[in-house]
């Protein structure tokens, strides 16, 4: 096993070594230009709004998004500065896509515009660098978050499922979930290829696939969670470990632990291949920044993973396995919510707003009717499952 974590290891460096070889576009972090242009754009695109067209409107506030906001690089440097921000933005753009294609008043566009150029200009104001270049910290800083925000979730959820193993008596059986890792970083590296030299994807198309992986990795995290609970109570535990086990962990759930491990890696690593492609294409000169920041977020992750394992060792079975199912269950509720609004973003569901509502970007949960609903729905399978399992 040992020899295997080795290879894991030397496999993820080499990875992560492929994927920055070739840079990407470059990125822009003076967003005073970028946004000016949404502006001018937008503005004559709504003066010439009318319900009968509000399909070319649409399509026109679909490409401010894709071709300016994300082509440019404002939204990957926002995200890294700002991640909730960024998302309100997203959610604004993705409000004013779907009403225009529903052919909304043009009032009711208007409010939505002005919301969102607001916000653009906050953006300006508060995080743009103003055409001042980015020191080498501010690199590492960048580098860091990547790695660290977007692997932090799949870490939380793998070392969780290792836990869960080895507290069980299984030790042999984390091999599975190390697969699902190894398997995970290489389709990552592949989807991020072909994503961005072979298929040449819009960026509507690569939202689509982010927010169908999302809702994919929901099911099997709710069907793993619940698993995880049934086993919760100390004495049935016992007695399914000397009765059970070997059934319980046959080829059906092992393959479903295997799998979350790697939807959990997947979900996030191809988005991370291409962001870091697009961090590599915006300096010129030494990459030193972007490979500390990398290690740096290499270790804290490995914390993490390290505070899993000393939990799992040091709480009553009882309590663990619950705080992981709950776990598994908080990270399928966000999923559910992030991944509906990336379809809307890409067009596939239409967005209708909340006015008023407040926004909790690292829950999920936004002030649009499509994604509260799919996460009630999620909360509504909490107490089904539970009484089924009673019953049961």
């Amino acid at each position: 096993m040992k020899k295997f974590k080795v290879f894991i290891l030397v496999l993820f460096g080499f990875v992560f070594w492929a994927i920055t070889a070739h840079a990407a576009q470059g990125l822009t972090e003076d967003y005073g230009p970028v946004v000016a242009a949404i502006v001018e754009r937008g503005d004559k695109a709504l003066e010439a709004y009318s319900p009968s067209s509000g399909v070319l409107t649409g399509n026109e506030f679909s490409r401010l998004y894709f071709d300016i906001f994300e082509s440019s690089g404002m939204e990957f440097t926002l995200n890294l500065k700002d991640s909730s921000f960024m998302l309100k933005i997203e959610s604004s753009f993705s409000l004013i896509i779907s009403q225009c294609m529903k052919a909304e008043e043009k009032q009711v566009i208007e409010k939505s515009w002005q919301n969102l150029k607001i916000n653009l200009d906050i953006a300006v104001e508060e995080y743009s660098s103003g055409g001042k270049a980015v020191g080498f910290w501010g690199r590492v800083l960048q580098s860091f978050l990547i790695l660290f925000r977007e692997g932090v979730e799949a870490m939380l959820v793998v070392a969780a499922l290792i836990a869960y193993l080895r507290r069980s008596g299984y030790p042999d059986k984390v091999k599975v979930i190390w697969l699902g890792v190894v398997a995970a970083l290489f389709a990552s590296a592949g989807a991020a290829w072909a994503l961005n030299s072979l298929l040449k994807i819009s960026g509507a198309g690569r939202e689509a696939i982010e927010g169908v992986t999302m809702l994919i990795a929901v099911a099997v995290l709710l069907y793993v969670s619940f698993w995880l609970t049934a086993k919760s109570d100390a004495d049935r535990w016992k007695a399914f470990i000397q009765d059970q086990m070997d059934d319980a962990l046959g080829k059906g759930s092992m393959f479903a632990l295997g799998f979350a491990a790697f939807l959990s890696v997947f979900r996030e690593g191809a988005e991370t291949i291409l962001f870091y492609q697009a961090l590599i294409g915006g300096i010129t000169g030494s990459l030193n920044a972007v490979w500390v920041g990398m290690a740096i977020a290499v270790v804290c992750l490995l914390l993490v993973y390290g505070g899993v394992k000393f939990a799992s060792l040091t709480l009553p079975i009882g309590i663990f396995f619950k705080g992981t199912a709950v776990l598994l269950f908080t990270m399928a509720f966000i999923f559910t919510g992030k991944g509906i609004l990336e379809l809307q973003v890409s067009g596939m569901i239409h967005t209708t707003g909340l006015d008023g509502w407040p926004m909790v970007a690292w829950l999920g949960v936004f002030p649009i009717v499509e994604t509260m609903i799919a996460q009630a729905l999620v909360l509504c399978i909490i107490p089904i499952g539970w009484g089924i399992m009673r019953f049961k």
